[in-house]
């Protein structure tokens, strides 16, 4: 049908004509309450963001001179950040000497790893920047 036609239609019935797709060859036209369209589009598109899951990134320092019992406890504590669905960022800071052993501070690193990687997967290797080792985990996929 015309434009005219339906311009005419939809206004007898107080409503808009909205073009959909425009560049169509007859273009295509829908009869509705813009208005309502557009409150229901900024719905949908709010109640989308709400159940968007934020994914933080959580820090856990370790010391290359960290003990058994510690290192647990860390470990416990990083495994619940991963379940949770965070990823974690495991640092050690080597101090004076401990820059000549660096070696020892990557071994912890991976004990560490042998003790959470049922939680989580290695993102990033161990990365020495300076006087930080530090390397990231991922949850794993559900």
């Amino acid at each position: 049908m015309s434009s005219k036609e339906a311009l005419k239609i939809a206004e007898e019935a107080g409503l808009d004509l909205v073009k959909i797709s425009p560049n169509a060859n007859p273009p295509v036209c829908k009869v509705m309450n813009y208005g309502k369209y557009l409150f229901e589009q900024k719905k949908k598109a709010k109640e989308a963001k709400k159940n968007q899951k934020v994914v933080e990134v959580k820090e856990v320092g370790l010391s290359m001179t960290i003990d058994v019992g510690d290192l647990n406890i860390k470990a416990k504590q990083t495994q619940k950040f991963l379940l949770a669905g965070n990823k974690v960022k495991v640092s050690i800071r080597l101090r004076g000497r401990q820059m000549a052993h660096a070696e020892l501070a990557l071994d912890v690193m991976k004990r560490f790893f042998e003790l959470v990687k049922d939680a989580g997967v290695m993102e990033k290797q161990p990365l020495t920047e300076g006087r930080n080792i530090w390397m990231m985990l991922a949850p794993l996929k559900a």
